[in-house]
């Protein structure tokens, strides 16, 4: 992580579907939004897989202020986020994998992969253990946003990767699994629920 990189307890994952055509003015709703409890480290929208998709990545300091936000979402409709021209709104909270906090904001990728994985129940631990000997090696390759665990909704963990462009992709995979010392050996506690975006930073987004 970059040496600016802030630290928070939880994060918020959203994921925002838009009618076609509306990201660009969807993404000036949120930047507009007043001050909150949160703070935006990432906001993208997606360019490869579920297309209309905007992710907005923020972190809190308290779980306290996480909830009141939600709730005030829940209960009047008002919030962070583009509620004028939102279809459908998730809200997923995490907490960083040990010893890691978010990038700070600046230049990492033209592109980003945001990947989620389900996890079998008791997958968590040795999950963690195993990113944790693993993670060090696989970032001499490429930087890493952050990797986060779920603490609501099914087991799973998410992770965000920037990129310069599709190709760079492609090659530090390849290369990382080729050393041998990726991906990490816990994939007997990986369900068949993975999935994997390219989303693009957005105007307003912190890391671009």
């Amino acid at each position: 992580m970059k040496d600016n990189a802030p630290s928070f307890p939880f994060y918020e994952l959203a994921t925002l579907t838009v009618p076609v055509g509306t990201i660009p003015d969807a993404v000036k709703d949120i930047g507009g939004s007043p001050n909150t409890a949160g703070k935006l480290i990432g906001c993208w929208a997606s360019d490869i897989g579920t297309l209309n998709n905007i992710f907005v990545l923020r972190g809190f300091q308290s779980f306290e202020g996480l909830l009141a936000e939600r709730e005030q979402t829940l209960r009047s409709g008002k919030s962070f986020y583009g509620m004028n021209y939102l279809e459908r709104l998730t809200l997923d909270t995490y907490l960083p994998f040990p010893g890691l906090s978010a990038a700070g904001p600046g230049k990492m990728g033209d592109i980003y992969e945001i990947r989620t994985y389900e996890l079998k129940t008791g997958g968590l631990a040795p999950t963690l253990d195993a990113w944790a000997d693993l993670l060090p090696h696989r970032r001499k390759f490429s930087e890493l946003v952050i990797a986060l665990y779920s603490i609501d909704g099914p087991p799973r963990i998410a992770h965000i990767w920037p990129y310069k462009d599709l190709g760079e992709r492609s090659r530090i995979r390849a290369e990382a699994v080729e050393s041998g010392h990726w991906p990490p050996r816990c994939t007997d506690w990986l369900t068949s629920d993975m999935q994997s975006v390219i989303a693009m930073p957005t105007a307003i987004s912190p890391l671009s």
